[in-house]
């Protein structure tokens, strides 16, 4: 396991390392998207394709990433998105993803999916915690749950939205890979090619804890999931609508975000029923395929909603530049879930670390380069020749630009 993280000089060299560390089938789990993976290039072709301009002889000596959302004051408009592996790339991931998003200054949400209990990362970990809820089939057991939720100390939900059905990851069925984990031949001889991940990962689970299991959920649910496809019964959410959404507004006083939307129409609902926030998302890819990338969607969703709440970003975000190019379309922060995976995957709670330290050494970097001293600077101004997707910027702002 490499202890020297520094030469880890971007987010794609932390992805080639877990790739070598992890086990085959669980790491085509993390990076792989739905299908064909069409959406996953869509979410990276979404940013690359678009282009920014520098600007030169401008003071930006006192620079700053620094935000704020929810009232709390964060280190750049960054936050890790709920993942429900971590536990899988090493053990206690969870807690190692949100001791560096704590280092950082950067919010980070534990998924309702996590293999340790809620409370373990909060009490270890404490920062900025945020809390991401799948709604079960068994609503009122659903709302119970919140409950615990309140107790622990989050004060901010995420309820993810876009799972009415599962999805379509054949890559899995390929591998033989399944959650929770069933030892088939095919992922047998995977993990024995790792020993390492055995070790670290394998052993110290059943010795520590026994088999891995969702430890959030409910032990009456808990109880009852034996199996992928079971567990999919009792998950089951096709029925799910916008009054469940008024119910849990009703019990939950804190701020009240839903993921997993990319249309403006539905974030101007949300606005109506008094959320505090949307996340678009495409699930980074992994649910449909053929789905526009959340960056396109983002500029017109703002104009939308305006300053009702909060529009915040997830999917395909892999540079500081990108963390710019969001702001600039007007996201008040942007979230993703593989590149602190990749991290914690390549050098555990130090590679989740240096993954977040990434992406705010380039953004400050990229800052620098065009000009601009803080995040109420970022505009559209930023582009050249954007795409129609792209807000043009204010007359006064390209007169200056040119």
């Amino acid at each position: 396991m490499p202890k020297d993280t520094s030469k880890f000089y971007n987010i794609e060299d932390l992805r080639q390392q877990a790739k070598r560390n992890l086990p085959h089938g669980i790491f085509d789990f993390i990076n792989g998207g739905a299908e064909d993976g069409i959406a996953v290039e869509t979410n990276r072709a979404a940013y690359t394709n678009l282009k920014i301009k520098n600007r030169v002889l401008i003071d930006v000596s006192k620079r700053s990433t620094e935000t704020e959302i929810f009232g709390k004051k964060i280190a750049m408009p960054y936050g890790i998105s709920p993942t429900g592996a971590a536990g899988l790339v090493y053990y206690g991931g969870e807690i190692g993803l949100a001791k560096a998003a704590a280092k950082m200054g950067v919010p980070c949400t534990v998924a309702t999916n996590a293999l340790l209990p809620m409370e373990e990362i909060a009490e270890a970990a404490g920062g900025n915690l945020w809390f991401q809820l799948y709604m079960w089939a068994d609503k009122e057991m659903s709302m119970k749950f919140l409950e615990r939720v309140k107790a622990a100390g989050f004060d901010t939900l995420i309820v993810t939205v876009d799972g009415p059905v599962g999805p379509n990851r054949e890559y899995n069925k390929k591998n033989g890979f399944a959650t929770p984990l069933k030892y088939t031949p095919k992922l047998l001889a995977q993990l024995l090619v790792k020993p390492n991940w055995c070790y670290q990962v394998l052993l110290k689970q059943y010795v520590n804890r026994g088999e891995f299991k969702k430890e959030n959920y409910p032990e009456e649910l808990e109880r009852s999931v034996l199996s992928a496809k079971e567990e999919m019964s009792v998950v089951k959410t096709d029925s799910q609508c916008w009054e469940d959404l008024r119910k849990i507004r009703d019990m939950w006083k804190g701020n009240l975000l839903i993921k997993g939307l990319q249309s403006a129409e539905d974030a101007v609902l949300a606005a109506d029923e008094g959320l505090e926030g949307v996340v678009l998302s495409n699930h980074g890819g992994r649910y449909v395929d053929c789905a526009p990338a959340p960056l396109q969607v983002l500029a017109e969703t703002k104009a939308a909603v305006g300053d009702r709440l909060k529009v915040i970003i997830d999917s395909g975000a892999r540079r500081g530049s990108d963390l710019v190019k969001a702001m600039a379309l007007g996201a008040d922060m942007v979230m993703s879930g593989r590149p602190t995976l990749f991290g914690a995957a390549a050098a555990y709670e130090a590679g989740a670390y240096r993954a977040l330290e990434i992406f705010h050494t380039e953004m400050d970097r990229v800052m620098a380069q065009l000009g601009l001293n803080s995040i109420d600077e970022i505009g559209p101004q930023i582009f050249w020749n954007p795409p129609e997707w792209v807000p043009q910027p204010a007359p006064l702002l390209r007169a200056a630009a040119e």
